[in-house]
């Protein structure tokens, strides 16, 4: 039980990627119902490779907030877009561009604000591409009532839900509809999926390799670093990287800690911070971008 706490505690507070900075108090006077905040956060961001959908076209200017990393600076871009309260939903063409990191990051920082556990998880869903695992992060957080920790996808709205026809709840995701980096590098690993079903439809990038860095990725959100689907640092592979028994084993050890975090809470933050393969740096690769990046600045 009072290692259970002090996991709670834990994720009940702001890291680096998730600190509102001067809009602290504007999230602090927002509800504490979760999927209402979801519902907030869909009103303020609208992604990236959806926007068509909802019958817009994001200009070439302004693409660049898609690479928005802490959350203080998407809100702070929201709020240049449209000034008005963050409770106010703004129209598709008045939103933050992102992807689905910036609607998890968001949702993670309200939470956090109000003192509720969260944490941003990396990992695969099977419900964009019949057949496949596409590479996707969602909300976790710990609800009070039942004591279990719920997966929350924010950023499937109405226009998401139709479109995908989903038919499972975005505010408790199945966690076989949703696997976290871990349970599918151990899926694969067992002969029981086959690694080429996980990855990215951009550019067809699939494979045991992609799954490794989505793990990286992962247990950076464990550590309160939540980063863009992009960015590349450390032992992360590279693409189509072949990957030899010793980081097979690595990764491994990487997925039995990530895959149930809470059971090996401090291992899984000794871990990360006492490997420099692991740690977030001050500078990041932004792949997207094919160029290096301040981590906390951009």
């Amino acid at each position: 039980m009072a290692m259970q706490q002090q996991v709670l505690d834990y994720y009940s507070t702001p890291g680096p990627m998730t600190a509102a900075g001067k809009y602290s108090d504007a999230l602090a006077a927002l509800t504490t119902d979760a999927g209402e905040l979801a519902h907030l956060v869909q009103g303020l961001l609208i992604h990236e490779y959806m926007a068509g959908a909802y019958g817009i076209k994001v200009p070439a200017e302004r693409k660049s907030e898609s690479h928005l990393r802490p959350a203080e600076k998407m809100i702070e871009r929201i709020l240049e877009i449209d000034p008005r309260d963050l409770t106010t939903a703004r129209p598709p063409e008045k939103r933050l561009v992102g992807v689905c990191d910036h609607f998890t990051r968001l949702l993670v920082a309200m939470l956090r604000t109000k003192g509720i556990p969260s944490r941003g998880r990396y990992g695969f869903g099977s419900y964009f591409n019949q057949g496949y695992f596409e590479d996707h992060s969602l909300c976790e957080y710990w609800d009070s009532e039942e004591k279990r920790w719920l997966l929350v996808d924010p950023q499937f709205d109405e226009v998401w839900l139709s479109n995908l026809k989903i038919d499972h709840d975005p505010l408790d995701v199945p966690r076989d509809r949703f696997l976290v980096a871990g349970a599918a590098w151990t899926e694969c690993r067992a002969g029981r999926a086959d690694p080429s079903k996980f990855g990215i439809f951009h550019g067809d990038m699939r494979g045991l390799w992609f799954i490794a860095g989505a793990l990286v990725r992962d247990l950076a959100a464990l550590n309160k670093m939540e980063m863009l689907q992009w960015d590349v640092w450390g032992a992360m592979p590279r693409p189509g990287e072949v990957l030899d028994d010793g980081q097979l084993g690595f990764f491994d050890e990487l997925a039995g800690m990530t895959g149930v975090p809470d059971a090996g809470f401090q291992e899984l933050r000794r871990r990360y911070e006492g490997d420099q393969k692991l740690v977030v740096p001050g500078v990041v690769f932004n792949a997207m971008l094919n160029r290096p990046e301040s981590t906390l600045t951009n």
